[in-house]
């Protein structure tokens, strides 16, 4: 199972590429055009012209009485990459999150399997994982009944909508994504497929296409949930409103512009070799991560190996202890205690009898989940019923939005 997206995810999540992080504040098209290389007022602006827009103002979305009903809920989005081993990381700064999530919200969570080939993989095991990784949200808690549980190569609409917002989107948005130009600069330009520099148009695709409301974000998705923003907008201004009326169409925004959700914590846990980098499935030693997965014996021999500091006592937020401050985090989130509750029990102790508390937390904490798998994934026909419901439920809003688009951008209908 792998790198995270959306979330990721969509992706939130904690890895690259995939999940997506915090923005400016919600704009309103007609106030921020400069942004989407479209017209302000009667002056036009220069495509691609970039700033940061603070202001606070309304949002543009669809006009449809579910989006001012206080009793529908709001939509959200998320999805982990099902490569590599889903982690601690993947799970504290995402997928836990989903379980408040569901009860809140209308949720639709999928295994982001098309972006998983944006870098070489293996092609025997990207089926496996992809189930695997399914069978893990559902152990951590995800409720087919409250969220849509899918895979994203089963709903096609998301790679229909990608190729139409593809036209709409200038090739010097992609350029300045940092995740492609770090991600090309190690590979060199002959190992880097045109998928790596285009799949921030995918997620993009991933989250309008259910006309999302909110989306879980990590640190390192901030620039891509923006892009995404910025291309509703965009798409908006040029084939919405009253063009779209005069086709046939409803008028109005096509796509809702979403707005980040940012987890209070959690939402970046560190390397347990670098208190400085994020625990990522692409690290190349195992020893920087807790795996879902791990059996009690790796747990806490990567515990007892973990980097730690000189310093007397452990506490919170010293820049110059980042990983006392990423194990005590790991420990709060695993116990549910408040921060002021750990730092009472730990403040002074040592690392030999935190390391040992810590190991025991995490044990506990993920054998229910270790269990609650190895049920799953020995009844492969419940597994894949889940996913064939969810996919089903999903089609059903992206088509409903994929038919907008085609008619808005003046296809011939079906």
């Amino acid at each position: 199972m792998g790198r995270s997206i959306l979330s990721h995810f969509f992706v939130l999540s904690n890895t690259y590429p995939r999940s997506i992080s915090s923005l400016p504040c919600g704009v309103h098209l007609s106030k921020c055009l400069s942004r989407t290389g479209a017209v302000q007022q009667q002056r036009r602006v220069r495509p691609g012209e970039n700033f940061r827009c603070l202001c606070s103002v309304a949002v543009s979305e669809p006009s449809t009485s579910a989006t001012s009903s206080s009793s529908v809920k709001k939509r959200i989005v998320s999805g982990v990459q099902p490569t590599g081993s889903i982690h601690l990381g993947n799970y504290l700064g995402a997928i836990k999150n989903w379980i408040d999530l569901q009860n809140t919200y209308e949720t639709l969570f999928f295994i982001v399997d098309l972006h998983a080939i944006t870098l070489p993989y293996e092609t025997q095991q990207l089926s496996k994982a992809t189930k695997d990784t399914a069978a893990l949200y559902l152990a951590c808690g995800v409720d087919s009944s409250k969220a849509s549980v899918f895979v994203q190569s089963h709903v096609r609409a998301h790679v229909e909508l990608m190729w139409l917002l593809s036209s709409a989107t200038p090739i010097g948005w992609l350029n300045r994504m940092i995740q492609f130009k770090e991600k090309s600069r190690k590979a060199g330009d002959d190992n880097v497929g045109v998928a790596l520099l285009t799949y921030p148009v995918l997620m993009a695709s991933d989250i309008l296409l259910y006309q999302s409301d909110l989306v879980p974000v990590g640190e390192d998705q901030k620039q891509h949930l923006e892009l995404t923003r910025e291309l509703a907008e965009r798409v908006n201004y040029l084939y919405g409103g009253r063009k779209w009326k005069k086709l046939g169409g409803r008028g109005g925004a096509i796509f809702k512009v979403p707005e980040p959700l940012i987890p209070p914590t959690g939402a970046r846990v560190m390397s347990l070799t670098d208190g400085l980098s994020k625990m990522s499935k692409s690290a190349p030693s195992d020893q920087s991560r807790i795996n879902l997965l791990d059996p009690k014996d790796v747990i806490s021999n990567k515990i007892k190996r973990c980097k730690t500091d000189s310093f007397p006592g452990l506490e919170f937020d010293n820049p110059e202890r980042p990983e006392c401050n990423n194990l005590l985090s790991i420990y709060q989130l695993v116990t549910s205690k408040t921060k002021q509750e750990v730092v009472e029990e730990c403040q002074d102790m040592n690392w030999g009898t935190f390391k040992t508390l810590l190991t025991d937390a995490l044990v506990d904490h993920l054998h229910p989940i270790q269990t609650r798998y190895a049920e799953i994934m020995s009844d492969t026909a419940y597994l894949d019923n889940i996913l064939a419901e969810g996919a089903s439920k999903a089609t059903a809003i992206a088509d409903a939005t994929l038919s907008n688009v085609y008619q808005a951008m003046g296809f011939l209908r079906r």
